[in-house]
């Protein structure tokens, strides 16, 4: 982890992150004594971090304690930052209040959760048949999307930065397969974001609950299908052995980013080099994530299927186009019910039409030729 630290200081120190103008002067004048005198060592400053996921789960757990250690090595100590499950602090779905009335300094979570305070952040997760993690990298850092984030966050006093993206995830798990659009009727099934609006529109019902609820709510028959990430998560929870048929692809969350949480004003309590360090080690674990569900993913899905016998079915493809249709609609339908969620997608389609092009003749050009 040390040397993982000092490759983000390496990243830190070529000018990486911005920060904010200088923190106030007595505590520039700590930071250099902390600097150059280890006698006159002051106190590390120590927050709090609430997650939506248990403790230690694996990918979505563990990227905040990851992120918390680089944090404490690249600051010397100087900031510590104790991560905290959900339910441990607070309830999941609790965590974005938390660090907007400054109960918690900061949170890992999913923008999506949020929709009903602020709906064009369901952007900043994934929406269906939307962008890939790849995509969604480069429209956040590199064409305008972080700038948007903050604008939708800034009346909660909350910084966003990008936590992690779980990759295209899997289409879910159910107890009887589907054929057609009308197999979805009645189903009662969790599914988050907008997602679960277009499952709406063909009549199945959805839920949002907390990943840990899922094995005892698909046990019990209180709900009949469940969507959580992919085979890593997945496995880990066990929902193979509550349901037989597993499906792909994860029209609803094609590239499914995470996000740090961040209190403003305790953001900019903290000197500049602080700061930085806070920025390049999101960054960094943005990243790391990503890489390790693409890995882990390969053996948690052949555990599944040759161990645990799982049946793995592909939606039919009249399925998949009828669900995108609807999820066009959908999407702008609620656009034009807030403006700054019509202009949050407005941005975030221009960006994804540019994308699509090129990644014709680039990505999707050489995935179709690999197949053959």
């Amino acid at each position: 982890m040390r040397k993982f630290g000092s490759v983000l200081v390496l990243m830190l120190l070529m000018g990486l992150s911005g920060c904010n103008p200088a923190a106030s002067d007595a505590q520039s004048v700590a930071v250099s004594h902390a600097a150059t005198d280890d006698s006159q060592a002051i106190p590390a400053i120590e927050w709090r971090l609430a997650t939506s996921w248990p403790k230690n789960f694996p990918g979505l757990g563990m990227a905040p304690e990851r992120f918390a250690h680089l944090v404490n090595d690249m600051s010397n100590g100087r900031l510590k930052i104790h991560v905290y499950g959900a339910g441990e602090l607070m309830p999941a779905f609790a965590v974005f209040d938390g660090v907007s009335q400054g109960k918690i300094q900061m949170a890992h979570a999913a923008s999506y959760y949020w929709k009903g305070k602020a709906p064009a952040a369901q952007f900043f997760s994934s929406i269906p048949f939307g962008m890939t993690a790849q995509e969604m990298n480069g429209w956040l850092h590199y064409g305008g999307g972080m700038a948007l984030w903050d604008e939708v966050y800034r009346p909660f006093g909350i910084i966003p930065l990008a936590g992690g993206n779980t990759g295209m995830q899997m289409g879910g798990w159910f107890n009887k397969p589907i054929n057609t659009i009308a197999d979805f009727k009645g189903l009662k099934i969790r599914m988050p974001g907008l997602g679960g609006e277009v499952l709406k529109r063909v009549g199945a019902i959805p839920v949002n609950m907390a990943g840990r609820e899922l094995y005892g709510a698909l046990q019990t028959g209180s709900i009949d299908a469940a969507e959580w990430v992919g085979p890593l998560n997945d496995l880990a929870f066990g929902l193979h052995k509550v349901a037989k048929y597993y499906y792909y692809p994860g029209w609803h969350e094609p590239g499914s980013n995470m996000e740090f949480l961040i209190n403003k004003a305790a953001f900019e309590s903290l000197p500049q080099d602080l700061q930085a360090i806070v920025k390049v080690a999101a960054r960094a674990i943005n990243q790391d994530m990503l890489d390790e569900y693409t890995t882990r993913n390969v053996a948690a899905l052949e555990t599944l299927v040759n161990d645990e016998g799982v049946v793995l079915k592909a939606f039919p493809p009249k399925v998949l186009l009828e669900l995108e249709k609807i999820s066009k609609q959908v999407i702008e339908e609620q656009a034009n019910q807030d403006p700054l969620m019509r202009k949050v997608y407005a941005a975030y389609h221009a960006y994804e039409q540019g994308v699509r092009q090129y990644h014709k003749i680039s990505e999707d050009a050489y995935s179709q030729q690999r197949q053959h």
